[in-house]
């Protein structure tokens, strides 16, 4: 049996959770946390994933949905009420506004007298998966990478335990890519993130490989068992090799990285079955030194009950009916 000193530290248990108001998610997170849960992982809304406050007209119906409304200060001070930010590994999945989102974090961190060089956790803050697959981007790609390239550039410096991005491939294979796909779109975020980063002046030479040694990847695993895993371990080569193949790349053995079960294929009706599911990705994943997992507690969409359909009316798609140049309808994951 190996000694304790040769183990990996236990992964973090979050839940991926946030509803309704920023008090009643409070009430969530702390009977979570005090049933066991060891970390934070916040969903927020999609009007405040596109940058619009509760009270704007554009959010009318989407407020509380599908995640917690964080327009200022004043939410987060009691989203995180009685919750010791110092000790909590915090994931905020936020994208186009993950330079506000981290901001109004340490804001309130800073407020309770904790300095961010303490603060551990990820922003999401992939905005080109956002283009790709679920459609909440804001501002156009070149001012898009511009947030990303500050936010990274600020959190080498002052909150060194911090993932500025988690490159999320989950949701492209989820919109339809295949596992190559997943992985080759996912390798060239990164690259064009780091040539972003330096090509920028704002973090010096020295400092790059500590960028990269806080680049972190939320990857899918589906039911696929043999070629997720075959995957996943291609993945992790091929981000080695391409950061050894650059002095200013070369940090980690590994990088943070962390994976989630897909969605799309676990909509059996039988529950017994989906849980097979569940436990055989999450065993691919395992074998392939992912550093954590993510499974989802939705229900499948074959077990969600569906609305009536009516005969008399004609079946429409936001696909079809979207206007020319509009964008994709924003997914809600």
């Amino acid at each position: 049996m190996a000694s304790d000193s040769s183990r990996d530290a236990p992964w973090v248990m979050r839940t991926y959770s946030g509803h309704s108001t920023a008090r009643a998610s409070n009430e969530l997170y702390r009977t979570n946390l005090a049933k066991g849960q060891t970390g934070l992982s916040i969903a927020f809304d999609l009007p405040t994933q596109t940058g619009y406050d509760p009270d704007a007209p554009e959010a009318a119906g989407e407020v509380g949905k599908v995640g917690v409304p964080v327009a200022h200060l004043g939410h987060v001070r009691e989203l995180l009420d009685g919750i010791p930010v110092a000790d909590m590994n915090t994931s905020m999945t936020i994208n186009a506004t993950a330079a506000w989102l981290l901001g109004l974090y340490v804001a309130h961190a800073q407020g309770t007298g904790i300095d961010p060089d303490r603060l551990a956790g990820t922003t999401q803050n992939d905005i080109v998966k956002e283009y790709l697959s679920r459609g909440t981007y804001i501002f156009p790609p070149g001012p898009s990478l511009r947030l990303t390239v500050d936010t990274i550039a600020y959190t080498v410096r002052h909150a060194p335990k911090w993932n500025p991005i988690n490159v999320c491939s989950y949701h492209l294979q989820e919109a339809g890519a295949t596992p190559v796909q997943e992985v080759a779109y996912a390798l060239a975020t990164a690259i064009g993130v780091l040539d972003g980063v330096r090509a920028s002046g704002k973090v010096d030479e020295s400092e790059l490989p500590a960028v990269v040694g806080r680049i972190s990847f939320f990857v899918n695993s589906s039911v696929r068992f043999v070629e997720e895993t075959c995957k996943m371990r291609a993945f992790t080569q091929l981000w080695c090799s391409r950061r050894s193949a650059s002095p200013s790349r070369r940090a980690h053995e590994r990088g943070p990285c962390s994976c989630r079960r897909g969605t799309r294929r676990s909509g059996c009706l039988d529950p017994r079955t989906s849980s097979g599911r569940c436990e055989s990705s999450r065993f691919s994943r395992s074998r392939a030194t992912f550093s954590t997992t993510t499974t989802s507690s939705r229900v499948p969409r074959s077990l969600r009950p569906r609305r009536p359909s009516w005969p008399t009316r004609p079946k429409r798609s936001w696909t079809t009916c979207r206007p020319s140049g509009g964008r994709s309808r924003p997914s809600t994951n």
